[in-house]
């Protein structure tokens, strides 16, 4: 039901002074939709996305990668550690970046102290200090995702590619990774969309100069009383959303036809 009154309320008409006019006009669409800033917002939406889950990916598969194939007793506390940071509020996680990475904050205070720069590094209030931020906060979801679809790595694969002659880097990119691309595409679908649509981080990191469909459908919303305008966004936002999931879904296709392929050819 609040689907269907977002999807009704972007057919309606702003009025000045936050006046809604009930009717059913695709000029709230026609406006959004041919002013460029809009336009920006949406590019630097999917760009966010897209930086954040390189970097939550990269960061998470080795750890995730760890976790899934070792045997000692202390696994489970591992695991436990790795997913420890959920237990923390997402707002809490971001005002601790804003002390790190402000320009009196952790990093650049400790530069300027062993004497690296003399000035400090602007790594907040831009898009840089909302990937960093992003990219740790989104990091436990990426590598529970991660081990929970490593099961078809089985140790053995590795030892008889091994036992056949294949380098550590041979055994890597022909057996391990096909096998945990599964796994790893599936976290980077998660991330991305949890990167689509959040707010506190870009809000917060960025102060006010990093523009997303978050930020901006709150904004009219809230600021500027143009629901309708808002609603659009929303229903753009969700436009990203499935295409998002029927590029996910055709790559997992390809990845499994790949892997079976594979497996028949070798039987």
């Amino acid at each position: 039901m609040p689907l269907v009154w977002v999807a009704r309320m972007a057919f309606n008409e702003p009025l000045p002074g936050g006046a809604i006019r009930q009717t059913l006009t695709l000029g709230t669409f026609a406006d959004v939709l041919t002013d460029g800033h809009y336009w920006r917002v949406i590019w630097q939406t999917v760009e966010l996305g897209a930086l954040v889950t390189v970097f939550t990916l990269l960061l998470s598969y080795p750890l995730a990668l760890f976790l899934a194939r070792t045997t000692t007793r202390w696994r489970g506390l591992l695991i436990a550690l790795a997913v420890t940071p959920l237990l923390i509020s997402s707002v809490a996680r971001t005002f601790g970046w804003m002390a790190i990475l402000g320009n009196q904050g952790v990093v650049n205070k400790t530069l300027q102290s062993v004497g690296i720069i003399d000035t400090p590094l602007q790594l907040a209030n831009n898009l840089t200090g909302v990937v960093i931020a992003s990219t740790e906060i989104y990091m436990p979801f990426a590598i529970l995702v991660m081990i929970s679809g490593f099961g078809r790595l089985d140790p053995e694969l590795e030892r008889a590619a091994a036992s056949l002659g294949a380098g550590r880097l041979a055994v890597l990119r022909r057996v391990v990774l096909p096998l945990t691309l599964p796994g790893v595409l599936t976290a980077g679908l998660l991330v991305f969309v949890l990167s689509l649509s959040g707010y506190v981080t870009p809000r917060l990191i960025g102060g006010g100069r990093v523009f997303v469909l978050a930020t901006e459908i709150y904004d009219e919303a809230i600021t500027a009383l143009n629901w309708p305008v808002a609603a659009v966004l929303s229903m753009l936002l969700l436009v990203l959303f499935g295409l998002v999931i029927v590029v996910y879904t055709r790559l997992q296709r390809f990845v499994e036809r790949r892997i079976l392929g594979e497996r028949g050819a070798a039987s």
